[in-house]
């Protein structure tokens, strides 16, 4: 493919992400460069490309600060550790990565040919990173407002839903508990790939002997919890309560 067909592809997957978000970027570099990846930042450093991080902490900020106001004014009954404890289930990587793709911001991220070629747009760490990233273009170019109404909009959505998975572990060990007391719970690890320094594993949650959900994830707890979200999902369709 050419580099001029690339650019092409890419300015129409941008374009896209502007309306899927409702915003449109002043600085058309500061998108990209909220969807680069210092792999590819560093593959392009002869074309002075910039990658995603400092954004990202910047973003992180923003997100925490409209997420807590979010929080103080919704939930006016909830005590400071219930508020924190709440927060911190909706911007974990794993709810994180789930935001990114529900914009398939995954599709619009700039890798190096290596980060690539080993599955990186579907690595929950890179795409939460870009999320966060994006938060921070969106609020250099056109300050708070947007950038709390981007927070509203796509993270601060579906609450019950992310705490759900946040407390995914728990919530399924009180449902065996209570719907299969002769049955045990257990996780098992059935894989892993990537190198020693971005391994990612399979994990799947047992009832008894039935397997009941599988995840993936950066670690064996985020693989765990994925796992146990999809059983809790899988729970919720028979009919059983898991709230």
């Amino acid at each position: 493919m050419s580099d001029a067909k690339q650019v092409t592809e890419m300015e129409l997957k941008l374009q896209g992400l502007e309306e899927t978000i409702g915003f449109s970027f002043h600085d058309k570099a500061l998108l990209r460069q909220a969807l680069s990846h210092s792999s590819y930042a560093n593959e392009h450093r002869d074309k002075g490309k910039k990658d995603n991080e400092r954004l990202e902490f910047l973003g992180d900020a923003v997100l925490e600060l409209s997420s807590s106001r979010f929080l103080y004014a919704n939930y006016p009954n909830l005590p400071e550790g219930d508020l924190t404890k709440l927060r911190a289930s909706i911007v974990c990587e794993p709810t994180l990565a789930m935001c990114a793709r529900a914009i398939k911001l995954q599709d619009c991220l700039l890798l190096g040919k290596g980060e690539e070629r080993t599955g990186g747009r579907e690595r929950n760490s890179i795409v939460s990173d870009a999320l966060e990233a994006l938060i921070g273009a969106v609020y250099l170019d056109g300050g708070f407002e947007p950038a709390d109404e981007f927070i509203r909009r796509f993270v601060m959505n579906d609450i019950e839903h992310k705490k759900l998975f946040y407390d995914s572990k728990t919530i399924l060990q009180e449902v065996v508990q209570r719907e299969y007391p002769d049955a045990d719970l257990t996780y098992r690890i059935i894989g892993e790939d990537g190198p020693d320094h971005d391994k990612h594993f399979d994990a799947e949650v047992l009832v008894g002997e039935r397997t009941l959900g599988q995840g993936r994830g950066s670690t064996k707890k985020s693989a765990e919890m994925e796992a146990a979200y999809r059983a809790l999902i899988e729970l919720k369709q028979r009919g059983i309560h898991v709230s």
